[in-house]
């Protein structure tokens, strides 16, 4: 089964620095988890796109980091994430992080939802971030 990871932007400039590393990365996480990632598409977008798809899809009336749509058949990984890369540089502000360390952390966040990771509850949420550290420490 060949892997499809891919990087793309919509309505924003913007190009992640280390895509093959990132994709290498990607794929480790899902493996630590025992899956195989058979197409995985990242979308780095503006705030009105993210906001405009969070609308239309999930009528959600808000702006968000990331949206994530899993397509996944058995255990092979196939899905879409949509990130806001102005929440991102927000967030990095606010949580004092590195805008890449926060960028791959809300990368880890939308395939651990492909992955079954809920966030929902606080124990859900404590997990979630337990294993966003997890995926972190990964990246070399």
């Amino acid at each position: 089964m060949p892997t499809d990871i891919a990087f793309l932007s919509k309505g924003i400039a913007f190009k992640l620095t280390h895509p093959k590393k990132s994709a290498s990365w990607l794929l480790a996480i899902a493996e630590e988890e025992g899956r195989k990632i058979e197409s995985l598409t990242y979308v780095f977008a503006s705030d009105a796109f993210v906001a405009k798809m969070n609308k239309e899809y999930l009528h959600h009336d808000s702006y968000t980091d990331i949206l994530t749509f899993d397509y996944s058949e058995g255990g092979n990984i196939i899905g879409e994430i949509y990130i806001s890369i102005p929440r991102v540089k927000e967030n990095a502000r606010t949580f004092k992080q590195p805008f890449d360390s926060e960028l791959r952390r809300v990368m880890a966040h939308g395939l651990l939802h492909i992955l079954g990771y809920k966030d929902k509850s606080a124990k859900q949420l404590a997990e979630m971030r337990g294993k966003e550290e997890a995926c972190l420490s990964l990246w070399q």
